[in-house]
């Protein structure tokens, strides 16, 4: 529901909130941070180049009992935050600038699982391996996903080694470096409430355990996958590292984003009734502007700004992040707070928007070509890739995820 939290009009004592800032008053997403000279970490919001540090301490050193906490208090905190941050508050305290400070991973993830809900990269991906049969039959009745590595999590700004593994050479199998190292764009979905083993979370319900998003970046080997991953799906090409940006977008802050669920084209097959809702259908989606950018080396050299490698949208989602609770849920599963979902990789129907090397390089067989005069096929060692996204309407406050940053090294 819109309120007073959403007025445009609404400005904060915080100026570098009042300008073109991913975190202006009406955002007000949660993160946990070490200031300078800090140890422990403490919790904060983001307004602006700075962040607030929450008064309470949380007891564990992460987020977990928020997101636990469910509606109802993630909402009166966002009220209070935004009156004490509104011009005329008394609040003057507790403010760190950003640029000083060092985030972290907000909870302790205990289960992460990776959707595969973007219908244009399943596509694109489908044809390079199946020209005439791109969708396998399942697709457009169940959202896919796998059960993905929790413990290799890092937080934006964080570098990674380029993993090693076994790819298929010459017909037989050989160790070594990736070859052919990929960047995913896709949103990050944050738990809230749990479900009891057992107990499935009926689609209608299934918002009412979603605590927030974020980006996130599913590296990729895809030489160490296209080895291993039949019969069973990924494995170490996944599990060696995954990207997400620190700060969690409330789904109250999103409130002026959603946006109604694309419609399914003439000829799909209806959902299964567990996977239907008519309000979900309604106001499911989000009109989340998603961009890609990379940093090489050579670019940096030659004082030249980072090149986007995609433009896309999380309209372009297939199933909705509610569909991908209810089904998640829908044999027993039990959901924790703190868990994760990755939405899969969200490229747009175009080029420019294929939000993975492997799609926009055609698995390596048409470079992009750089203005520092560069090629790339997949990442090398030193590139770095920038995932960005900012929610937009007219009528409202644009509000962004912060980035999502991160770097292969040799």
């Amino acid at each position: 529901m819109l309120d007073a939290t959403h007025d445009p009009a609404r400005r904060s004592w915080v100026e570098s909130a009042n300008g073109h800032s991913d975190f202006p008053i009406q955002n007000l997403p949660l993160g946990l941070f070490t200031p300078p000279g800090g140890h422990a970490p403490r919790a904060g919001v983001a307004i602006g180049d700075a962040i607030l540090e929450l008064e309470d301490a949380p007891p564990d050193g992460t987020l977990n009992a928020w997101l636990a906490a469910g509606e109802a208090p993630r909402r009166a905190l966002r009220e209070r935050l935004s009156a004490e941050l509104t011009i005329g508050a008394s609040t003057r305290a507790r403010l760190h600038p950003a640029a000083d400070c060092r985030m972290h991973v907000p909870a302790r993830i205990g289960d992460y699982t990776d959707f595969y809900v973007g219908i244009h990269h399943a596509t694109a991906v489908g044809k390079l391996f199946r020209p005439d049969n791109p969708l396998l039959p399942n697709y457009k009745h169940v959202p896919i996903g796998y059960h993905g590595r929790a413990s290799s999590i890092i937080p934006s700004g964080t570098d990674f080694r380029r993993p090693r593994g076994q790819m298929a050479r010459n017909g037989g199998p050989v160790f070594g470096p990736c070859e052919k190292l990929d960047y995913e764009l896709e949103l990050g979905i944050w738990i809230g409430p749990g479900n009891e083993q057992g107990a499935p979370i009926p689609l209608a319900e299934a918002a009412r355990h979603i605590a927030g998003f974020c980006l996130l970046n599913d590296w990729s080997a895809r030489d160490i996958q296209a080895w291993e991953y039949q019969p069973l799906g990924p494995f170490l090409g996944k599990s060696f590292a995954t990207s997400i940006s620190p700060w969690i977008i409330t789904p109250e802050a999103l409130v002026p984003f959603r946006i109604a669920a694309p419609p399914r084209p003439e000829g799909d097959p209806a959902p299964l009734p567990y996977l239907t809702d008519a309000t979900d259908q309604a106001e499911g989606g989000f009109d989340i502007a998603l961009e890609a950018w990379l940093v090489t080396p050579g670019l940096t050299a030659q004082g030249l700004p980072p090149h986007r490698i995609a433009d896309s949208n999380a309209r372009h989602m297939y199933w909705t992040v509610a569909q991908m609770v209810a089904h998640h849920s829908s044999n027993g599963c039990n959901l924790n707070p703190g868990d994760l979902f990755g939405s899969g990789t969200i490229s747009g129907p175009e080029r420019d928007g294929y939000a993975s090397l492997l799609e926009a390089t055609q698995g390596g067989t048409q470079p992009l070509r750089l203005a520092s005069g560069e090629e790339r096929r997949f990442l090398e060692d030193g590139d770095e890739v920038i995932l960005r996204a900012q929610a937009r309407r007219e009528g409202f406050v644009t509000i962004g995820f912060g980035e999502c940053r991160g770097r292969v090294i040799g």
